[in-house]
């Protein structure tokens, strides 16, 4: 019996007819053995035999399907084809399932694409829709060996990388500038009037005009200018980009003030969306956009937001999804036995700007995240909160990795951060003071690298300033001194449009300094476009940023309008990363580099320029699960009748787990769109979908091997293998 009775007698749409019809000409094998079979199951039985007889004559694929060979190597001798017989072999094995789907907040999906396709022929009915018809086509011309895979060539991926400039050209620096004085004026005039006020940012009385401006000027050079200033109204946002907002963007901001979304983006970060757009930045600022201005379905989800990440969700005194009973719920996030994710309640629980993709939306919902920034200074009981926190790392047995996030570490003022670094630093070394005295095989890990999380390089550089690097110089020499090894500023920069004279100006700060700064880039739809994301590494590796991770987003229904599809992701790493790819002769080399961040810059240029590579591939495609953990190895084993897919995820198996993920099984996605509705809102952006052509034909994937520079430095002795602050229960 369907698990949803009444769509056996919904018609399917006209164009759904039109794209079955198509399906079926192409397929007259597959129409015979549908129409001739009396029911559903007959007709997967059959579907079932004729695929098995082609896999059984491709012994790789058959290992694969069977997982009897597994990992990156088994992966990499599949063929287009294989890909293809695997799925519709996937359809069928998980024919009827069906999931909790959080786009539909908690709604049951299910898959059984052949009992649709079975309606659909016999009948006319069904529900599936057009998209579904469509996935479906291609994914029969792959296994029919009519579609088939062509990388392109490396000529074309630079003419792709190159549409996109970057805030280093003269021509974006000049409309930059230009947004700059605008807005510098609107704010000025505001001041003048009272309508904004402020007790460090005054104007003398007689200043003229030009005197403001200049005065004006020298502010913009000043963070505190920047947060206090921030932009909290849509009228205001319009005012700034000189009312070009359309009134349905618009009307969409007022809609997500009124359902008490935050707003707060600061005059530096708008300055760089274009008002005036010049045929050579068409679409340049598009990845920036998405960030800044909210989409219907953010406004529509917004109070129903369900946390991505399971292990987000902690009741104090209970273990979190990943089995770690944490020292307090809100400080401390946990994921892995080396790492643990600090956020300090200090203004480093803000931002320089609300990310309408955040993956902390579910928090802003929840009031736990604000931009209240005077409300966020330390409280009295946060010294005590810091040494709780201190002394729970100091007697954990496997840490060694700890990331200062939030929010954003360099929200935190100097004193601050300054303080929390301090703390770290005296319990790494209680904790290497403590191993002295513990016997071989007993030890526990020590604390070898240290992380600050911030997209202030790219939201506020202005943030970075020389009394900030002096703190996280001396840091770095100190802790150097008692067996910290690894100093990274994880950063985020999302387009290259982002990476302007002040970012580069501000990497520059953070590298003399002795840090080395990775990014962590998510790959938004409009920043997948063909070349984005290569020109993004490229023009980092410019000013000395190595990459680290492209992320899918993360979110459900909320986040759909910035989702681009997994298959999407895959296509990209496969396609145009691989011309950055760094050969096995050179990663020593590149691992080094961190033992030389004060010429980072020199060092990754020399050996692009050495090595003939456009840019050091250095990243890794993932998705954070919404389980445990990070990965790309995937199978689609299912699809609506929306044509949106069913991925079933398994963990990365280059890197230590909770052990709790042997109890929690393979993780379960929907997306919350289709291939051919990502495809249509390529063509919103002015991309030609032919060139992404092969996106039907990735439905599996595997992690990329991480990348050496990324390994912790192993220590001169044997560390126990007891975990601590672990619950798995029972």
């Amino acid at each position: 019996m369907s698990v949803y009775p009444k769509l056996d007698k919904v018609a399917i749409s006209v164009k759904a007819h039109k794209v079955l019809g198509q399906f079926l000409r192409e397929n007259p094998v597959l129409e015979e053995i549908i129409k001739r079979s009396a029911s559903e199951a007959e007709a997967i039985t059959g579907v079932r035999e004729w695929v098995m007889a082609e896999l059984e004559r491709r012994p790789d694929s058959c290992r694969f399907y069977r997982n009897e060979a597994r990992g990156h190597q088994a992966f990499t001798r599949l063929e287009w084809k294989d890909y293809a017989i695997i799925r519709i072999l996937d359809y069928i094995d998980h024919a009827g399932e069906t999931y909790a789907d959080p786009n539909l907040r908690g709604k049951m999906a299910v898959s059984n694409p052949f009992r649709m396709l079975w309606l659909a022929i016999h009948h006319g009915t069904g529900g599936a829709k057009a998209s579904f018809f469509r996935d479906m086509l291609y994914l029969f011309r792959q296994f029919r060996g009519e579609y088939t895979i062509q990388i392109p060539p490396q000529e074309k991926i630079r003419e792709w990388t190159d549409r996109h400039p970057s805030g280093l050209e003269p021509g974006i620096i000049a409309l930059q500038h230009e947004n700059r004085d605008r807005i510098i004026r609107i704010l000025a005039d505001r001041l003048d009037r009272g309508l904004i006020t402020s007790t460090r940012f005054l104007f003398t009385p007689g200043m003229t005009p030009d005197e403001k401006y200049r005065m004006m000027r020298e502010w913009w050079d000043d963070y505190r200018f920047h947060l206090r200033f921030a932009v909290r109204s849509p009228d205001l946002l319009n005012e700034l980009l000189d009312h070009s907002l359309d009134p349905d963007t618009m009307q969409i901001l007022y809609e997500a003030r009124d359902a008490g979304i935050p707003f707060f983006v600061n005059p530096y970060y708008l300055s760089l969306l274009h008002v005036r757009v010049p045929g050579f930045a068409a679409g340049a600022d598009l990845a920036i956009r998405s960030y800044i201005l909210y989409s219907k379905q953010l406004v529509r989800e917004f109070g129903h937001i369900t946390a991505w990440e399971k292990e987000d969700i902690v009741e104090p005194g209970k273990p979190n999804a990943a089995g770690w009973i944490l020292p307090t719920h809100t400080s401390v996030h946990r994921r892995y036995p080396e790492v643990a994710i600090f956020i300090p309640a200090t203004m480093g629980r803000a931002c320089g700007g609300l990310c309408a993709s955040c993956q902390r939306m579910y928090d802003f919902q929840r009031g736990n995240l604000n931009f209240n920034l005077d409300n966020l200074k330390p409280s009295e009981n946060w010294e005590k909160r810091l040494t709780k926190i201190m002394e729970y790392w100091e007697k954990d047995t496997q840490l060694r990795d700890i990331l200062i996030t939030g929010g954003d570490a360099l929200m935190s003022q100097d004193k601050s951060l300054a303080k929390i670094l301090e703390a770290v630093y005296n319990m790494a070394l209680r904790k290497k003071q403590a191993n002295e005295t513990r016997a071989e095989g007993e030890k526990y890990a020590e604390i070898v690298r240290i992380r600050l999380g911030t997209r202030l390089p790219a939201y506020l550089p202005q943030r970075v300033t020389p009394e900030l690097a002096a703190i996280l110089a001396g840091f770095r020499e100190k802790a150097s001194a008692i067996g910290l090894r690894q100093f990274y500023i994880q950063t985020h920069f999302e387009s290259p449009l982002e990476v302007t004279p002040e970012a580069r100006n501000c990497i520059r700060m953070l590298t003399a300094a002795g840090w080395t700064v990775t990014n962590q880039h998510v790959f938004t739809a409009a920043s997948s476009r063909r070349g984005h994301t290569n020109k993004l590494r490229q023009i980092l590796n410019d000013i000395g940023v190595l990459t680290y991770y492209t992320f899918t987003v993360k979110g459900f229904m909320e986040n759909t309008f910035n989702f681009a599809t997994i298959a999407r992701a895959a296509q990209e790493q496969i396609e145009e990363k691989y011309i950055g790819r760094v050969p096995a002769s050179l990663l020593e080399e590149v691992r080094a580099l961190p033992d030389h961040a004060t010429h980072m810059t020199e060092k990754i240029n020399a050996l692009r320029k050495r090595s003939g590579l456009p840019f050091l591939a250095t990243d890794r495609s993932v998705i954070n699960l919404p389980g445990v953990g990070k990965s790309m190895t995937f199978r689609v084993i299912g699809i609506t009748r929306y044509g949106r897919r069913i991925f079933q995820f398994e963990y990365d198996a280059t890197r230590t787990h909770s052990p709790i993920i042997h109890k929690m099984g393979k993780v379960i996605i929907i997306e919350s769109k289709s291939v051919f509705e990502y495809l249509r809102q390529l063509e919103t952006f002015g991309e030609e979908t032919t060139e992404y052509e092969s996106i039907w034909g990735y439905s599996m994937g595997e992690t990329e091997p991480r990348m050496p520079i990324y390994d912790y430095p192993n220590y001169d002795f044997t560390i126990t293998e007891k975990m601590t602050h672990l619950d798995l229960g029972g």
